[in-house]
């Protein structure tokens, strides 16, 4: 049974962005336009030339913010909270996902590449504000991001997170490849599942998931 396979698990962490609430809500839509719209007026480009580093900067660094700091020393502050200056009408609460978190044993996290100020506003329009033991955002990292190890190890001894006995849920498939070189148990929560060594489970409904863990 698959609850046999997390049985050793105390430390659950959890991603945040089309993690903890469905892709369909399309929050990233909101946060990629802005950002956008900052790489147009911090570097000077025009609307192309900004969303073609804004993707580059991705995926050459793990996130925008990233790109934009090692190339160009720019300040994340300001960035991170304009990013995140988004609608969250979207997103419904969901109270059978919060039960089904707060039964698991342990300690849970949320660790996020965006802010924790981000992260609590999506968690309180979600219904999970209050359920999870601490919040991560990138600021924890020194605002290095996921995948970078350096990132899971700075938040994961903070937290005290013991990676043996933890288990990470992602959207992002290679947000995984770490906490499963670390020992952790890796989940990737998306609508289509991707095949590789590092990704142990797949699933597209969290709760549902969750669900077969407690039973």
């Amino acid at each position: 049974m698959i609850a046999q396979q997390f049985s050793h698990v105390r430390h659950w962490v959890f991603d945040l962005d089309n993690t903890l609430y469905p892709p369909e809500a399309r929050l990233f839509d909101q946060i990629e336009l802005k950002m956008t719209d900052w790489v147009m007026h911090t570097l000077g480009v025009d609307k192309p030339e900004a969303n073609r580093l804004r993707q580059h900067y991705w995926q050459l660094y793990g996130t925008t913010l990233a790109g934009l700091m090692a190339e160009h020393d720019m300040p994340p502050d300001g960035y991170l909270h304009a990013v995140h200056d988004i609608s969250f009408d979207a997103l419904i609460p969901d109270p059978h996902l919060a039960a089904q978190i707060r039964a698991l044993p342990g300690r849970r996290i949320v660790y996020t590449n965006g802010s924790a100020p981000y992260a609590e506003k999506v968690l309180a329009a979600r219904g999970l504000a209050g359920v999870f033991d601490a919040i991560y955002g990138v600021e924890h990292a020194g605002f290095r991001p996921k995948p970078d190890r350096a990132a899971f190890e700075a938040v994961f001894a903070q937290d005290g997170v013991d990676p043996p006995r933890a288990a990470m849920f992602e959207d992002d498939p290679r947000n995984l490849a770490v906490p499963h070189a670390l020992g952790m148990r890796t989940v990737h929560v998306a609508p289509a599942p991707v095949t590789a060594p590092h990704i142990q489970h797949h699933t597209a409904d969290l709760s549902g998931f969750l669900s077969q863990l407690l039973a």
